[in-house]
């Protein structure tokens, strides 16, 4: 899935069980799995200056880069941390841990040639999904639209947890790119 998808999906998920308080740890663990891919890509298309088709066809997949994604993205390692977190009572970082597990589930499924190593560090298992998020040679137009209808229609959920105008512009703003992305990349 797309990070502001699991955003919006941990909210609506998160957002009434948690309250108030746990607004911050919830938003931080749904994107804190993806933030080592933005990392990698600024750093290979700024630093590095890789061409982009090389990019996501190379240097994603260098060993280095691959432990650290597979890191994030690991159910084993939030579980732990979520064990961890429930035994000393800190609640806070705890849920952060339960918004990184959730985004691992919705990531789960919709990963083709790309799939996490999600059993990491203990196997090096991919499950590669006959489904995939973003390409169109495994659905991906169909799980796109998917997705921007669950993002949509999580919304009204989402914008009632929100006390900020600008907390909601900003789900209203990311209902929009979503509309937008997927009928310039999909159906035009």
């Amino acid at each position: 899935m797309n990070t502001p998808s699991h955003y919006i999906v941990n909210f609506a998920l998160l957002g009434k069980t948690f309250g108030a308080e746990y607004k911050i740890p919830m938003i931080i663990g749904s994107i804190l799995p993806d933030i080592p891919i933005f990392i990698f890509y600024f750093f290979a298309k700024f630093v590095l200056q890789i061409p982009s088709e090389k990019i996501w066809s190379q240097a994603y997949y260098e060993p280095f880069w691959q432990d650290l994604i597979a890191f994030f993205h690991s159910f084993p390692i939030a579980i732990i941390g979520l064990v961890i977190c429930l035994g000393f009572g800190w609640k806070s970082i705890a849920v952060l841990f339960i918004s990184m597990i959730i985004h691992d589930l919705c990531d789960f499924p919709v990963h083709n040639d790309d799939a996490h190593r999600h059993f990491f560090p203990f196997s090096n298992y991919r499950f590669i999904s006959p489904i995939s998020y973003w390409d169109p040679k495994h659905y991906g137009k169909y799980v796109a639209f998917g997705e921007m209808s669950l993002v949509i229609g999580l919304t009204p959920i989402v914008l009632s947890l929100l006390s900020t105008n600008f907390s909601q512009i900003i789900v209203v703003i990311i209902d929009c790119l979503y509309l937008v992305g997927y009928f310039r990349f999909y159906l035009f």
